[in-house]
């Protein structure tokens, strides 16, 4: 039987080809053919043409895969500019910690008064970002530790202590600060990585007022704020969702 099903499938080969079609210029592939029951053979078959389908000779997408690379490139290039960035100021008329600490020094105690105070920056009723203080804590403001003795503190500290309820204090918050995000947009994106670098200043101006003189003044904060923060999670936009898993699990 197998020396027939090797005959049946010679003939069949050999039928294919004598049809008298031109099949030279046709592409072949090898297929298996059915022959007879419990027979098959193996034949030439022709693939079939997809026309549109086609694909493109590979040269001939070579120029369309480099204008597809240098565009990517261009785009991914340009998108640290789309990384969000953000300020917050606190108005005022001075535009530095420097500038500020030098107004506030222009303040003598007990010889400034508070319109006087107004006019150099620090107006404590009109004024923006100014906290007023209530008396009870304007002793802790400035006598931090009980047990030091009334005659150590300043006089403009001892002056606001005797006035008791005449004494009001004022602290004045100025400065401006800038956050922007640096580094891969991908991964700022998709929440793999975010780095923001933040700069500013941050002034805080304390004054204390006895009636209509200031007593007592003084300041702090940052000159120069210059920090980077920088944050990674593992699970990239999943991290969200695998802290508040985590969080259940743990309440």
């Amino acid at each position: 039987m197998f020396a027939s099903c090797m005959e049946n499938a010679r003939i069949s080969q050999f039928n294919t080809l004598s049809t008298g079609q031109d099949v030279s210029m046709t592409m072949k592939t090898r297929a298996a053919v059915f022959v007879e029951p419990g027979c098959v053979g193996i034949d030439n078959k022709p693939i079939p043409d997809v026309g549109l389908l086609e694909a493109p000779p590979r040269a001939a997408t070579r120029p369309l895969r480099m204008a597809l690379a240098v565009l990517l490139s261009a785009s991914v290039g340009g998108c640290a500019s789309l990384l969000p960035r953000g300020s917050s100021e606190q108005p005022s008329g001075f535009d530095s910690f420097e500038a500020a600490q030098q107004a506030l020094e222009r303040v003598v105690p007990f010889q400034t008064t508070v319109v006087e105070l107004a006019g150099l920056g620090f107006d404590p009723e009109g004024g923006r970002n100014v906290t007023r203080v209530p008396y009870p804590d304007v002793v802790t403001l400035l006598a931090p530790h009980p047990g030091v003795p009334l005659e150590a503190l300043d006089a403009g500290a001892r002056a606001c202590v005797a006035a008791q309820s005449q004494c009001r204090a004022y602290v004045f918050h100025l400065g401006g600060q800038t956050q922007r995000r640096e580094g891969s947009f991908w991964l700022d994106f998709f929440n793999f990585r975010r780095t923001t670098t933040v700069g500013g200043w941050r002034f805080n101006g304390l004054v204390v007022v006895r009636g209509d003189l200031v007593v007592f003044r003084n300041f702090g904060g940052e000159a120069r704020i210059d920090r980077t923060e920088r944050q990674v999670n593992p699970l990239g936009p999943l991290q969200r969702a695998g802290d508040a898993v985590g969080a259940s699990i743990l309440n």
